[in-house]
């Protein structure tokens, strides 16, 4: 089967993509539609697919938020995708199409996206950290994907960094209550709620302060901002010191916030690093954006059909 068989499938709480591979480290997105009901999205989607009209030997990839059963290719009620519970998508597209599916995570897929095409290649040992609206992470290992006994390897935004702090993945002070954009909105509302200098931020409601404000004011120098902006590289450098110690890898690949605030977050980052992980361990290892940006999803949903077909794009 050559990659000319393959579809992408990214499947997200706004947005639906379908992708197909276009050279060795490309793709190109075929359709776009909102994603709505499992019905109608799936019936648009069937449509999508039928138009492509390649044939029953098709490998699809579908990329998309957890839960999950993967090995099953069951769809188990993401939050951001209401009324999605036990959807069988891979039994769905393969009865309609013939040929095979796989389900995977967003994370997962995203690290297979940027250890493929991105800012990964050539990686022996990989972390993508997704700081997003959460915090997760897709780890490849000896140059495989490494899932866990029951699929949940890379849950790093449950590891508790502080006694107490923001909430995130239910936990108070955890790596994801500090560096995801739910988590960064909480502490940027608490220290304007006792912050008694001038701020650019005391203009918005504070019960509505969002991560991008706190991005857009630390663009204009605001003091306030920038020194929350420290305090989460800080928290960042902390989480990372953990994962280089123990898992020791050549490449971290963080997505979305990092990519778009990096110069606000990497001196502090970079600092703690040093001083809490290894020396060798630091010096060996890359922490750097995301070279996919905006199209990572639909590289993720083709990564994981190559993945599945064992297709290596060359480094």
């Amino acid at each position: 089967m050559n990659s000319a068989s393959i579809i992408g499938i990214d499947l997200g709480g706004t947005k639906c993509a379908v992708s197909v591979p276009e050279g060795a480290h490309d793709v190109r997105e075929v359709a776009r539609f909102a994603t709505g009901t499992p019905e109608a999205t799936l019936d648009r989607l069937f449509r999508e697919v039928a138009a492509l009209n390649l044939g029953p030997e098709t490998a699809f990839g579908v990329s998309c938020g957890g839960p999950l059963n993967a090995t099953r290719g069951l769809i188990l009620s993401p939050p951001n995708l209401p009324g999605w519970d036990r959807i069988a998508i891979c039994e769905r597209l393969t009865s309609r199409f013939g040929g095979k599916a796989w389900l995977m995570n967003d994370a997962n897929a995203c690290a297979l996206a940027e250890w493929q095409d991105g800012a990964g290649r050539g990686a022996r040992n990989l972390i993508f950290l997704t700081m997003g609206t959460g915090m997760g992470a897709g780890l490849i290992l000896d140059g495989r994907l490494y899932e866990g006994t029951t699929g949940d390897a890379g849950e790093v935004g449950h590891l508790r960094l502080a006694p107490d702090g923001p909430v995130g993945f239910g936990k108070a002070g955890s790596f994801e209550g500090f560096c995801s954009g739910g988590g960064i909105a909480q502490l940027a509302r608490k220290r304007l709620g006792s912050y008694s200098g001038d701020t650019s931020l005391k203009r918005l409601p504070i019960d509505q302060v969002t991560a991008r404000d706190l991005g857009l004011a630390a663009a204009e120098g605001d003091p306030l901002a920038l020194a929350i902006w420290d305090e989460v590289g800080t928290r960042l450098g902390e989480a990372l010191a953990l994962l280089v110690d123990l898992l020791n890898p050549d490449c971290i690949v963080i997505g979305s916030i990092f990519a778009r605030c990096e110069r606000f977050l990497v001196p502090s980052m970079q600092t703690v690093l040093r001083r809490e992980a290894l020396g060798p361990s630091v010096q060996a290892c890359r922490v750097v954006p995301t070279a996919l940006g905006e199209t990572i999803g639909s590289h993720a949903a083709v990564a994981i059909a190559r993945y599945h077909l064992s297709i290596h794009p060359a480094p």
